[in-house]
């Protein structure tokens, strides 16, 4: 089995270096993992807790980092004994290399395993193992830039169109229906009173910019149809 894959994190690389080497940042990220300790420079011990199919166990066993290059790659290896599920080995090489002010994360991992678990076949594995590669990492990137790059690119959207998000009409409009549908007594008639009040004060507008506009006042008809136009669009954005 083999799987690969790469990430941008929004910190660099040096950081990114550090919690890669962080066993309490790494039994964070590591899903099912319960125990991650360092039992040497480059040897941690570890036991991790993981369900493929119907098959569900406890691995211990142990990682070790080889071929180091600090701050740019290693290789992890690791290995691990479930009982009667089976066991689990493997190794992964992990690349990091500058982006700006971010670094991009690329790993290419193989692993084998035996035991019952090699009787659930390659595919539920390999879904299993991807999955579990899709976590590690998304748990990894909010450990340690996730939160930055976050509000980084909400705070573009919201230059660039002047909302916190993109949102399609339809959509907009099926949750009004449903909201609307669902709703209880109490908060349609509200609505409609709302709805009632609206439509009573652009009355009302109309008729006072209809009485300035006949005396001229403020620059007469010209200036207070503009003026109208504006009142309508604004009572139309509220009431909607």
């Amino acid at each position: 089995m083999e799987i690969s894959g790469s990430q941008v994190i929004q910190a660099s690389r040096l950081v990114v270096w550090s919690a890669l080497n962080d066993a309490d940042v790494l039994r964070l990220c590591i899903p099912g993992c319960e125990v991650l300790e360092r039992v040497s420079a480059d040897e941690l011990t570890a036991s991790v807790t993981s369900k493929i199919g119907p098959v569900k166990a406890k691995f211990k066993g142990s990682v070790t980092f080889e071929n180091v290059v600090a701050p740019e790659s290693y290789t992890i290896v690791g290995e691990g004994k479930g009982g009667v599920a089976g066991f689990a080995k493997g190794s992964a090489d992990i690349r990091l290399v500058e982006d700006g002010d971010a670094t991009v994360l690329s790993y290419e991992a193989k692993a084998q395993v035996g035991g019952k678990l090699a009787q659930l076949g390659s595919r539920l594995i390999d879904s299993t193992a991807r999955k579990m590669a899709e976590e590690f990492f998304s748990r990894f990137t909010e450990q340690v830039g996730g939160s930055a790059a976050a509000v980084s690119e909400v705070s573009s959207v919201s230059s660039d169109t002047g909302l916190a998000a993109d949102l399609d009409e339809g959509v907009a409009e099926e949750a009004k229906r449903i909201a609307l549908e669902e709703a209880p007594g109490e908060v349609l008639h509200a609505i409609g009173e709302a709805e009632h009040k609206v439509e009573e004060g652009l009355h009302k507008a109309e008729e006072n910019l209809e009485d300035a506009a006949g005396r001229n006042a403020f620059g007469g008809p010209m200036v207070w149809g503009l003026l109208l136009l504006g009142a309508l669009i604004v009572v139309l954005a509220l009431a909607s």
